[in-house]
Parts: structure tokens; sequence; C-alpha cells
């Protein structure tokens, strides 16, 4: 029975990944395509959509949380509400994913249902991000270069009365008045709400089927991961593995992101007959190409595509040098920080959403520029 409790939870995360894909291929649900529609044609649509995902993502996670459902502390993964703010991190990190996924066609998620399409390019820009994204969380690369800024420029929350940085804590520590989880739940209600409001305020969103089922079924994974780790099982499979034998990977609460776990999956494939390795992650990435592969066969979508020259090829290749480590670097991408890290309502998730926003714009506006002077 407790053996069965690992590998029920990763059999479930893998199911729900592959809906997630089915859904994300249908919908064409992309947070990087919701910027471009935005800065170049001034379209709102999946800029909305990727807005409904955060706001049922958030009030999901609110009414859980006020009902003691799950428990969001320090121990999630990874640790979006911790007591010390890297908030240059989260700038530095979302920028250099921002840029990068602009430059790869795509966030982590798009990356991940192109391949499983048969983009080859994608596949390309999946090995690049993976071995950054492994050498950024398995190696002293990220010890070298980046922790000394990063703690240099740290500020620790509790040295000022403020537990974490989850928002409703962040408001009550500066008020002078002790956090409870009542308090903190409906701020990220209230905050639900009011991106709720602002998405459906438009009649062309609400008559678009694809974004508003794609937006609502993306929050709703979030939700189902958070559930599923954090909840009755979730606790049937730490008690597991505190007594397993050998210890399953990251056997921790949290939800859905994609570039550290294609960090882990390059240090599963160098060991793979070590099925320890094999992790939440592992089963999320894997699972969401199944599902694009699925839709792409049975809607007859499936073709190869490969680069156009190589400069084509280098643009992919950076950006996905830009995204393993910009990910990595920010503690998620533009699902992992700006849809399940917005979830927990915490400050470092809504600086990298801007980051990787500013970013990606700030790409696109000279990539036109850049057109223009070719032209």
């Amino acid at each position: 029975m407790e053996i069965n409790v690992h590998y029920q939870v990763l059999a479930t995360v893998f199911v729900i990944a592959a809906v997630l894909g089915i859904i994300v291929s249908k919908t064409n649900f992309c947070t990087m395509g919701a910027v471009s529609d935005w800065v170049n044609m001034g379209d709102p649509g999946r800029m909305r959509a990727w807005l409904l995902a955060m706001a049922v993502a958030m009030g999901g996670v609110a009414i859980m949380e006020a009902f003691a459902a799950i428990n969001l502390g320090s121990e999630t993964f990874p640790p979006y509400r911790a007591a010390n703010f890297s908030w240059l991190r989260f700038l530095v990190g979302g920028t250099l994913f921002g840029i990068g996924m602009t430059l790869a066609s795509g966030c982590g998620n798009k990356t991940l249902v192109r391949v499983g399409a048969g983009n080859l390019k994608s596949l390309v820009v999946l090995a690049i991000a993976a071995v950054m994204s492994y050498l950024m969380l398995w190696t002293p690369f990220y010890e070298q270069l980046f922790h000394p800024w990063v703690s240099a420029t740290t500020i620790d929350l509790a040295q000022h009365g403020i537990p974490s940085q989850e928002l409703g804590a962040v408001i009550a520590g500066l008020s002078g008045f002790q956090p409870s989880r009542t308090f903190n739940a409906a701020v990220g209600g209230i905050i639900a709400v009011c991106l709720l409001a602002f998405v459906f305020r438009s009649a062309e969103f609400r008559g678009s089927f694809d974004n508003l089922l794609g937006g609502t079924a993306v929050g709703l994974a979030v939700i189902a991961g958070w559930y599923l780790t954090g909840g009755p099982l979730g606790l049937a499979w730490k008690e597991y593995a505190e007594f397993a034998t050998v210890v399953p990977s990251r056997v921790q609460v949290q939800s859905y992101t994609f570039i550290s776990p294609m960090g882990d999956s390059v240090r599963y494939l160098l060991s793979p007959g070590d099925f320890s390795r094999v992790n939440f992650g592992v089963a999320a990435l894997a699972g969401v190409i199944a599902g694009s592969c699925i839709y792409a066969v049975v809607t007859r979508g499936f073709r190869i595509e490969w680069f156009v020259s190589m400069r084509d090829f280098a643009n992919h290749a950076i950006g996905g040098v830009l995204m393993g480590v910009g990910g990595v670097l920010a503690m998620g991408c533009t699902v992992g920080q700006a849809i399940t890290g917005m979830s927990t309502v915490a400050l470092g998730a809504m600086l990298t959403f801007l980051a990787i926003v500013a970013g990606a714009a700030g790409t696109m506006k000279y990539q036109y520029w850049r057109m223009l002077q070719e032209d």
C-alpha cells in the first residue's frame, strides 16, 4: 500500500499533465503568444486567458487554505513564500526568461507542447534549456555565478517581523498586527475576484471558448497539483518517503512548473535505472509531451519542423540557454511562477511575472525595430 502511494502520486501528476497538454494544444494557450498578441497587435485575449489561469489558481488556493485543506508553508518546492526575499533574483531571472522564451518561440510549457507535435526546433530548445537547468540545479554553476550577488541583495523579512513574502503576511507585518490564515486567504481571494472582474469585463473574451477553456484548465491543474501533494494523499506520500529504503526525489508540497523539471529530467536520464529520480516534475513534463502528441496525432496536426537558417537556430539556442538559466534563477517560468507561484500570492511571483512580460515585450519591440532596419 505504501509503495503504491508514490507511484499513485506520479501517475496522477502524469494524467493531469497529459490532459493539460491536450487542452493547451486545442486552445493554443500560450503565454509568449499572449505578450506577442498584446504588444504587436493590441489583442489582449490570450493575456486575459493567462490572467484567468492565475485567478482560478489563486482562488482555489485561497479556498483550500481557508478551510485548512492544504498548508503552503516554507516547505513547498520551490519555497515561494520564504521569508528571504531575493528581489533581484526574481527580476533578473524573469527578464532573462522573458527574452529567452521570445527568442525560442515559446515558454517552457509551449516548448513541451510543440515537441509533442513533432517540432524538432522545440526539441533542440528543450535539450539546451534542460542542460542549463541541470547545471543550475545540480552542479556548482549557480553557487559560483549567482549565489554571491543573490545572497547580498536578499532581504530577510523575518528580521522586520514579517514571517513570509506572502502578500497577506507582508500587509499584516507592515500594519503591525499578527497575520492569520484567514486574513491571508482573504487577501488572495480578493485579488482573484479582482482579476476575474477584469478578465470577464471583455465581451470578446467572454465569447472566446478556447481562451476560457485554456485559462480555466491551467488554473485547475495548478489547484489539483497543490491538493494532490498537500492534501491527504500528499501526507501519505511524505510518510512513505520518510520510511522508504530508497528516498524518492522532491517529495514536497508542489504544483506544476516546467523549467526545474527539465533539469531533473536530465539528472534522471544520466542514471535511467534509478527510478527514485523520477519525481513530480519529471512526470509532469512527460505528461504534457504525451498529451500534446496524442492531440496532434488524433487531429492530424503532427508536423516535423526544422530550422530555416543558422540565424533561426542561433536565436532558438540562445533562447534555450536564457530560459534554462532564467527559469531556475527566478524559481519558475510563466507557469511555475506566473501561475503556480502567483496562486500563493507571493511577492517574488509578482516580480517575476512583471519581469517576464517586460523582458518579452522589450525583445519583441527590438525584433520589430531590427526588422524595419533590415527592410
